[in-house]
């Protein structure tokens, strides 16, 4: 059996929790859009005590904020009510392990194409939440952009650290 086979038919018991709550709510109940990382490591729900239904939540590499993250969470707050925006990063990321010129000179090597995008690496956890948070409060498209906090989550301990934005 394949592993999405496999989780097809784990799916059935959520499948069936869901239909018994009466299905999950559009809009976040809590009113926040949280952006972090892709890492399998990190469990956004469970980090932050929340149940499905309850945030947005956008993830992908690094949880850096490009510009499809601030397209989602200009529909998260226009369209669906959130008010607060929280960014997760975490230790141990792979972001950290390579250069973006490093990745797209190897995938041009391998395609003989240049990815037209950047992969978004960074060297510093801390400096680049705040990087995030800056380009989330220079959007025009996000309104709200008072209520915008950043975070470093310990792998080794399971413990958010607050990043200070108005730190350099």
């Amino acid at each position: 059996m394949s592993v999405t086979e496999s989780l097809l038919t784990r799916h059935l018991a959520y499948s069936a929790e869901v239909r018994a709550r009466g299905g999950l709510a559009a809009k976040g109940t809590q009113k926040v859009a949280v952006v972090a990382c892709m890492d399998s490591r990190v469990d956004v729900f469970a980090v932050l005590g929340l149940n499905p239904g309850e945030a947005n939540v956008i993830r992908n590499a690094g949880g850096v904020v490009t510009e499809d993250t601030i397209r989602s969470l200009t529909i998260s707050q226009r369209l669906l009510g959130t008010e607060e925006i929280i960014l997760i990063h975490h230790t141990d990321c792979g972001m950290l392990s390579f250069t973006d010129d490093e990745l797209c000179r190897a995938l041009e090597e391998e395609t003989g194409v240049r990815p037209a995008w950047a992969p978004g690496f960074f060297t510093d956890l801390a400096d680049n939440v705040r990087r995030s948070i800056t380009r989330i409060k220079a959007s025009p498209f996000i309104p709200r952009t008072d209520a915008v906090r950043g975070f470093v989550l310990d792998l080794a301990t399971g413990r958010l650290e607050e990043v200070d934005a108005a730190a350099a």
